[in-house]
């Protein structure tokens, strides 16, 4: 018989409230001001993909290809994080 383990820990996600809203609308509005980005079209191809990305049924940059690298940009993914920092 296997003897139960204790949970030591449980990890929670509470919209937020305890660390950053993260990716909001405010972040994408700068993200597409600073890359120079069609707002609608990108918040349009946000919302299409977004759950499916927070569920981990995407990765981080199948999401950044479906909603920004679907076509030719003037910089790349790492040029973005570069400037994140």
């Amino acid at each position: 018989m296997k003897t139960a383990t204790a949970i030591v820990c449980v990890f929670i996600d509470i919209g937020g409230v305890l660390l950053t809203d993260g990716w909001d609308h405010h972040a994408r509005k700068r993200a597409a001001r600073t890359f120079k980005l069609d707002w609608t079209e990108m918040e349009g191809r946000h919302h299409l993909v977004f759950e499916t990305y927070e569920e981990g049924k995407l990765t981080l940059v199948e999401y950044l290809h479906r909603v920004v690298f679907y076509r030719k940009r003037a910089f790349t993914g790492a040029q973005c994080s570069a400037t994140a920092l």
